[in-house]
């Protein structure tokens, strides 16, 4: 008995969680252009990073993908019921082809957040046009919805 009240302890420890969304660790997935996991760390409370690992569809760029972006959020821009945080930032983005020809570029990104005030978890959708700077230069659209759940360090 007291070594399952012991680990427990432990694992109630290891997996605390955060229900303020604006700190911690969020993982997650993202629907869209691309597919695939997203997940985002807290630097304050109006800044963060984000990474995103997922599959391409459609176009030049199907495939895998990888971004990851610097964040900033505005507060209180729409007002409503919700925490519905404005976010803009700007980031770097590979692509692997099919064609093997590896994409590289930079892209910005911008978005709106929705926390739920009752799970550790916020709903995003963004859009985040891509500037493809090697092998050959043009311009691709990123947009995704989705959904992650934060943990507290």
């Amino acid at each position: 008995m007291k070594r399952t009240i012991i680990i427990s302890l432990f694992v109630f420890t290891i997996l605390k969680v955060s229900f303020a969304q604006e700190s911690g660790y969020g993982a997650g997935i993202m629907l869209g252009e691309p597919s695939g996991l997203n997940g985002k760390y807290w630097l304050d409370n109006s800044q963060a990073v984000d990474l995103g690992v997922a599959a391409g569809l459609l176009g030049d760029g199907a495939g895998f993908s990888i971004h990851a972006d610097y964040l900033y959020h505005v507060n209180d821009l729409v007002k409503w019921k919700y925490k519905t945080p404005f976010y803009y930032g700007f980031g770097l983005r590979m692509r692997f082809p099919s064609d093997n020809k590896m994409n590289f570029g930079v892209r910005g990104t911008v978005g709106l957040l929705m926390y739920l005030k009752e799970y550790p978890m916020d709903i995003f959708l963004e859009v985040a046009p891509s500037f493809r700077l090697l092998p050959t230069t043009g311009l691709d659209i990123d947009i995704a919805i989705g959904s992650r759940y934060f943990f507290k360090i």
